[in-house]
């Protein structure tokens, strides 16, 4: 059976350092730093008081009070993004297939801020259970996509894959193969999260997995740093439109990128730390050259998963000199955690916009925040520190890992 090709021809982003696509690569390109001191609640006794929270986002700038009071902040998020990809795409709604055209969408918690109130008001209470109605269908994951479809009237698959951080990553490997299948023409996907909450940042904090640089945040999340302390909780969303490329073309679209392939394997090793040695991480960088039929040395630059941990900064370089040789000393390698955070469920859709805004504009967004050398690194690598380098990107992977050993990597070519 001959694959169908598969390209992005519109994209929405909603992030910390921008809350549309223009302004979000502007602050790629600039290195803006998205964390700051916590707004949505009181950190006095919390081990970190800061985030990267979305700045200047009002709801009622898209919905109507009442509607966004039936939404919990990650599907806001995730209609906000979506509807700037489908008005970037220029595609005519009123003259599609809505039978072929789905929502495949990525959250690694979905409404944990609504579970958490509803939860906090009961204990509160008299023990009568007085729950909103609500509750259940804005907390569920699915919600998301389930809302889109609902908005614009898609009626092709429609679900949300959760796997934890590499849960949107997922989701365009998804969307991709049902489009090269040819069981859809157009599919709307990406990710969102909300999860800067009392229990977010609580339970983060329990694990000892975020930053406790309380006095710098602007500069907490220092990936490949020797004085990284962990990762910065991030919120937001990105969506992608990926289309058939025949019917893109039929139909005169933009063409961003072709999407060539994507990888997926399983460390098989933790529930929330990556084998020292990458060897998972290994496999998904293979699976996904091989799946888009390339050559380690076919790829310019590498957007990694990058969180600002001390074992997985490590282990995912490790990971890229073992699969690309003496090439891994020619790739740019970022990670554009560095100034949004980590977004949980929505990194892989805006890490993947990023990298696809690189290849067009020929310039790959820097890792900020990086000052002391780890000798554990390859000195000979290029992590585009703290400044953004000029460079011809024909092709970019993005890896996106997440809790419970879940590995997903995704690669893109600049259409000639």
């Amino acid at each position: 059976m001959q694959l169908k090709r598969v390209v992005v021809t519109g994209m929405g982003a909603l992030t910390p350092i921008g809350n549309n696509l223009e302004a979000y690569w502007e602050g790629l390109r600039t290195g803006k730093s998205g964390s700051a001191p916590i707004t949505y609640f009181d950190t006095e006794k919390f081990k970190t008081s800061f985030a990267c929270e979305l700045k200047g986002y009002n709801p009622e700038d898209f919905f109507d009070r009442k509607e966004a009071r039936k939404l919990d902040r990650f599907a806001q998020y995730a209609l906000v993004s979506s509807d700037e990809a489908i008005a970037d795409s220029g595609i005519d709604l009123d003259n599609v297939d809505k039978f072929r055209v789905g929502v495949v969408w990525g959250a690694g918690i979905g409404g944990l801020e609504t579970f958490q109130n509803e939860v906090i008001g009961y204990a509160n209470g008299d023990g009568t259970p007085r729950f909103n109605p609500f509750f259940i269908p804005k907390m569920i994951a699915d919600i998301a996509p389930g809302n889109i479809s609902i908005k614009h009237g898609f009626m092709g698959p429609n679900y949300t894959t959760v796997s934890a951080c590499a849960s949107s990553a997922n989701a365009m490997i998804d969307a991709l193969n049902y489009i090269r299948l040819g069981h859809c023409d157009v599919i709307v996907t990406g990710g969102s999260e909300a999860a800067v909450t009392i229990a977010g940042m609580g339970g983060f904090n329990a694990m000892h997995a975020l930053s406790t640089r309380n006095d710098s945040p602007e500069t907490a999340s220092r990936p490949f740093d020797a004085t990284r302390d962990g990762f910065v909780l991030g919120e937001g969303a990105g969506a992608l439109i990926l289309e058939e490329y025949e019917h893109a073309k039929a139909r005169g679209a933009k063409i961003y990128a072709e999407v060539l392939g994507g990888g997926l394997s399983s460390d098989a090793y933790h529930m929330t730390a990556p084998h020292p040695e990458g060897i998972g991480v290994v496999k998904v960088m293979e699976n996904c050259l091989q799946n888009a039929g390339l050559k380690p040395e076919d790829v310019d630059a590498i957007n990694t998963h990058g969180t600002s941990t001390p074992l997985g900064d490590v282990a995912e370089l490790k990971a890229i000199s073992k699969v690309f040789g003496d090439h891994a000393t020619k790739i740019n390698i970022n990670s554009t955690k560095s100034m949004t955070g980590h977004l949980l469920g929505a990194a892989g859709a805006i890490e993947a916009i990023a990298s696809i805004l690189a290849m067009e504009h020929s310039l790959v967004p820097p890792t900020i925040n990086h000052n002391v050398v780890d000798e554990q690194i390859d000195p000979s690598l290029n992590l585009t520190l703290n400044k953004a380098q000029k460079r011809e990107v024909n092709v970019a992977m993005s890896n996106t890992f997440g809790f419970g050993g879940h590995n997903a990597c995704v690669l893109f070519k600049k259409l000639g």
